[in-house]
């Protein structure tokens, strides 16, 4: 057991920060209390910490009053502290610290496997997702199994205020969603949340998280992107038009000028060194999912959001029917989200019935197996283009006046099908159907269909604000929000 702590060394740590205050903010941003051994190494990191955030002296003197304030107070452990020598250099103290911190807590899981493995006797998947997330744990030094207590959760909170205070006017608080417009209705993505962005066929589905991905990694963020429906190369090809502004069927046939070819090469050298990682394998499970993305963060901490290309294509463990394998699939992204501190974009499919509606634009009950999408899910996006559905309709026109004999009418409704064919800047809406935490209503978009890019659209009308703070759908909202273009 002892190659599992060594006493001396945590001693000389904590002796470092009484002798020399201003070390401890470093330490501290490499060590939680739960990495020392000794309980009253705990209690005396856990001291000072509080003295940190009172604005005290971390000294003796106020130690020991707020360890005894505590009911911590242990006067010999207290006076082997102030009695080892203090160092200057802790780099090489505190990675031991961290090391044996860390073999506590692979014996501790070796224990906790033998226990659900032979005396629980649980399921095989289960005893592995749970291996993977205390690893995963392990890595992130987060092994801390407690319940958090009323203080430690206030002083978080206000620290958190304090944070977003000091950002001003920004209303940007969580993870940029890439798009002007929203981030006014969102304030961003925030950490731990599932965000579901649903559509019918030819909306503009894939395109609008590949906008959201391009604008992260340009920020020099990670992206992990689980492609079930193209392979890298197409998600690619994408990227690559949205940001050369060169359009998609030019680069499939490779019909470029030299000017082109020139931005192509300068746009390829620059995807090529940003952090995204493509998942194409075509099949997935949570359980993939969860232990491919817990390795992926581990390697690259830049991750900023996993976005999953589609929802009804992952495959569920359920024997209980498809809505039961959704249900564990929606509530495994949740937990994953909020383990991992990302928002988890997951794209969905909505249900066929609203294109017998007069008014297509979509509403929560409009989403595929929507139960357990709709509890699980902080922000449900839908996307709609209306003129898709003008377009459809007019095929379906000129086919019935081709079919009626007359041609008149079948060039008339030809000439309006190319007309909108045409516009390169197509209105689109982006409808927030639910945020748990903020307004739901709409944000106007233009899709420019050429790049296969969404980009926001400045509108004059002021815009009235309704928060959703019961879940109820918002499908009767209009609210268009006057922001300048992206």
């Amino acid at each position: 057991m002892e190659n599992m702590y060594n006493l001396n060394i945590e001693r000389a740590v904590l002796s470092a920060i009484i002798f020399d205050p201003e070390v401890y903010e470093d330490i501290a941003s490499k060590l939680s209390s739960y990495d020392f051994y000794l309980p009253f190494h705990q209690h005396i990191f856990s001291a000072m910490e509080e003295l940190s955030r009172e604005e005290k002296p971390i000294d003796d003197e106020f130690l020991r009053a707020k360890l005894n304030s505590m009911g911590k107070f242990d006067e010999v452990a207290m006076l082997d502290i102030l009695s080892a020598n203090p160092i200057t250099n802790t780099s090489a103290y505190l990675k031991e610290i961290k090391a044996k911190a860390s073999k506590r807590a692979l014996a501790t899981l070796a224990t906790e496997i033998k226990k659900v493995t032979i005396e629980d006797d649980l399921p095989a998947e289960e005893i592995m997702n749970l291996v993977e997330k205390k690893l995963y744990e392990i890595t992130q030094n987060n092994t801390n199994e407690d319940f958090r207590e009323s203080k430690e959760i206030t002083l978080s909170m206000m620290d958190e205020i304090n944070r977003l205070k000091a950002l001003g006017n920004s209303k940007l608080i969580g993870t940029d969603t890439g798009f002007k417009n929203l981030n006014d209705k969102t304030s961003g993505f925030g950490k731990g949340d599932l965000v579901i962005i649903a559509a019918r066929p030819a909306m503009g589905k894939t395109a609008i998280v590949l906008n959201m991905a391009l604008k992260a990694i340009e920020r020099n963020e990670g992206v992990a992107f689980f492609s079930l429906e193209m392979p890298a190369e197409q998600l690619m090809l994408r990227l690559l038009s949205a940001k050369t502004s060169i359009p998609l069927q030019k680069l499939r046939v490779g019909e470029l000028t030299d000017e082109q070819w020139s931005q192509l090469s300068v746009a390829t050298d620059d995807l090529s060194q940003k952090k995204l990682f493509v998942d194409d394998g075509g099949y997935a499970t949570i359980h993939h999912v969860r232990s491919k993305l817990r390795k992926l963060k581990t390697q690259h901490p830049e991750i900023t959001v996993a976005i999953i290309d589609y929802l009804q294509l992952m495959s569920g463990e359920g024997k209980e029917g498809r809505q039961q394998e959704v249900s564990e699939i929606s509530r495994g992204l949740k937990q994953l989200a909020r383990e991992l501190q990302i928002p988890i974009v997951a794209l969905s499919q909505l249900n066929r019935g609203l294109e017998a509606r007069d008014n297509k634009r979509p509403m929560l009950s409009d989403l595929r197996e929507s139960g357990a999408i709709e509890q699980d899910a902080d922000i449900i996006l839908f996307v709609y283009r209306g003129n898709v559905y003008k377009m459809s309709q007019l095929k379906e026109k000129i086919e019935k006046a081709k079919s009626e004999g007359n041609a008149d009418k079948a060039r008339e409704y030809q000439a309006s099908y190319d007309d909108l064919n045409r516009k390169n800047d197509e209105e689109a809406e982006l409808i927030i159907g639910k945020q748990r935490n903020g307004p739901t209503g709409t944000v106007d978009l233009l899709f420019q269909n050429r790049y296969t890019r969404f980009v926001d659209k400045s509108t004059s009308p002021a815009f009235e604000i309704e928060y959703d703070d019961s879940d109820i759908p918002m499908q009767e909202a209009n609210i268009n929000i006057d922001m300048p273009t992206i």
